[in-house]
């Protein structure tokens, strides 16, 4: 994990951390990042690896690989930094990959399974912890299912 630490000049902004897949970028993941972006001065997207949205989200998954998903969120002028995670075992790695990041702020999706967890992250780390409304939009899977992709 020591590639994915932040440059010392960006230490000083107050970083939000959102993680994710954003397989299939829509309206949803845009209104989500940017909401995330206004609590703070820096947005950095810690996005999950191959393997573990194939674990999370089936065999059919991820539609676009890690790379492209990557070049995707970079091209959206309010995210400052996308960290594409390796492999991670449990919730330790992320636990490690978070603590040694800092940020100021974690953000989430309302319903997110894994709140408990963030939650407890931020506080160890003394993040705030915000949670951003869901918006009534196609999820990936379900525009995946759409298009037959699924």
């Amino acid at each position: 994990m020591a590639g994915c630490i932040l440059k010392r000049s960006v230490m000083t902004k107050k970083i939000v951390l959102v993680g994710g897949c954003f397989d299939l970028l829509h309206y949803g993941h845009i209104s989500f990042l940017k909401q995330a972006k206004s609590s703070g001065d820096y947005l950095v997207v810690a996005l999950e690896s191959d393997e573990n949205v194939r674990r999370m989200k089936g065999d059919t998954r991820p539609i676009h690989i890690q790379k492209e998903r990557k070049e995707m969120l970079e091209a959206l002028s309010f995210v400052d930094e996308v960290i594409a995670l390796p492999p991670m075992a449990g919730d330790r790695d992320y636990y490690e990959f978070v603590r040694a990041m800092r940020p100021a702020v974690i953000a989430l999706t309302e319903g997110d399974p894994q709140k408990g967890k963030k939650s407890q992250q931020a506080k160890e780390i003394g993040a705030t912890l915000i949670e951003i409304p869901k918006i009534r939009t196609p999820s990936t899977s379900q525009l995946a299912k759409l298009l037959g992709l699924e």
